[in-house]
């Protein structure tokens, strides 16, 4: 099997699950309790934050676990606009944000908040100057994500962080599909909020990551014991943590080493399929992307037909976001940059990550290219009393 579609999960590095796995078996003590056993889970945890706040420049007091990176949106975005009840409240965003955000922001409108869903160029960008123009007197937070998780555009965040400093305005990131694989420093962006989630890293499912700017104040989002300083009460889960900690210290330290392979690899691929497919078309920013990542669009045929057939030769892509499969709707992201609801369901994600290796790109165009003539070819032939191609592979 060919896995490529990392942005929706990834394997666990084999390092990091060796380092995760005593905390299942041996040391598997509750971090609360006083005795050994237990203080050894807490100095694990702590060592943990240590790793995540050295890998995004921060101070580990500013580091708190959740249970992943849509929680952790969640989170931000209420106790925000729990702050501000007593007033008026607008937050800008982008049309093209995780579910996590723009569902959150949906729910915060019926309750009274103005929300401002930026529109995006072409390639998936979200303007400075748009930012600029949508301040209200009452705008409280701006949430850009920093990588998008379907066609990969990074966007501008350092530059929004320049013009939102000392106007009062908090900003937050979704930093989910960008931590481990791009160089991320939450001083540089000048952000008051990042998220983020182990398992797009190589470490475990379960376990995400909120920055806090320290001084900044958020309500607990759950209550009862003093887990987390008070902000996240419930026994922790220890190995997740313990995985989150040496995962982004690993992708870190090997980060440009693996983006330099995994952007060969992409435009490898890319490169081969225009040369079978000329009319291919590339969804998103064509540079300022993930290195792994890349969203094509096939005029004519379904992504969902592309991405069974694959299935089938044991190659693995997707269509559009994890969170959103199962759906029969066009991308929201695809739509936002301007397509057509039928170009935005022509498109698959692929993604590679830590574990694919370069000759596999070989393999994966050779499929995709197959699959592709397949399609076009049944569409062609008549289908008197036969379902099409689309039915037989859904089925």
């Amino acid at each position: 099997m060919i896995y490529a579609d990392n942005a929706a999960t990834t394997r666990i590095s084999d390092s990091v699950f060796e380092k995760m796995l005593p905390f299942l078996r041996e040391q598997y003590g509750n971090a609360s309790s006083q005795y050994s056993l237990g203080t050894k889970a807490k100095r694990a945890i702590e060592l943990a934050r240590q790793q995540v706040a050295i890998a995004i420049c921060a101070e580990p007091s500013e580091i708190t676990f959740t249970s992943g990176g849509s929680e952790a949106n969640s989170w931000v975005l209420r106790c925000i606009s729990e702050t501000h009840h007593n007033e008026q409240m607008h937050i800008i965003t982008s049309a093209i944000e995780h579910h996590s955000v723009l569902n959150a922001c949906r729910a915060l409108e019926l309750s009274g908040v103005e929300v401002t869903f930026l529109p995006v160029d072409n390639a998936g960008r979200v303007s400075v100057d748009g930012v600029k123009a949508a301040i209200k007197p009452n705008t409280k937070l701006v949430s850009i994500m920093l990588a998008n998780n379907e066609i990969g555009t990074v966007q501008p965040i350092a530059e929004i962080g320049t013009f939102l400093k000392g106007k009062g305005i908090l900003l937050h990131t979704d930093a989910v599909q960008a931590v481990g694989h791009i160089p991320v420093n939450v001083n540089d962006l000048q952000v008051d909020f990042l998220t983020a989630s182990a398992h797009k890293f190589n470490g475990a499912k379960g376990t995400g990551i909120l920055y806090k700017r320290s001084g900044l104040k958020l309500s607990p989002l759950v209550f009862g014991g003093e887990q987390e300083r008070g902000l996240r009460a419930g026994t922790e889960n220890v190995a997740g943590i313990v995985a989150a900690g040496y995962a982004i210290e690993e992708s870190v330290g090997e980060m440009a080493e693996t983006a330099k392979r995994l952007s060969i690899m992409i435009e490898a691929t890319v490169t081969r399929i225009k040369e079978k497919i000329p009319s291919v078309r590339v969804n998103g920013d064509a540079e300022c992307r993930l290195p792994g990542t890349v969203n094509l669009g096939f005029d004519g045929v379904l992504g969902e037909s592309l991405m069974h057939l694959l299935d089938l030769k044991d190659v693995c892509v997707s269509t559009s976001s994890a969170c959103n499969s199962g759906k029969d709707e066009p991308s929201h992201v695809l739509l936002a940059l301007g397509l057509t609801e039928q170009q935005a369901k022509s498109a698959i994600r692929i993604s590679y990550g830590k574990y694919n290796a370069i000759n596999e790109t070989n393999t994966i165009v050779d499929v995709i290219c197959d699959a592709y003539v397949k399609i076009i070819n049944n569409k062609k032939c008549p289908t008197s009393g036969v379902s099409s191609l689309t039915d037989k592979v859904k089925n």
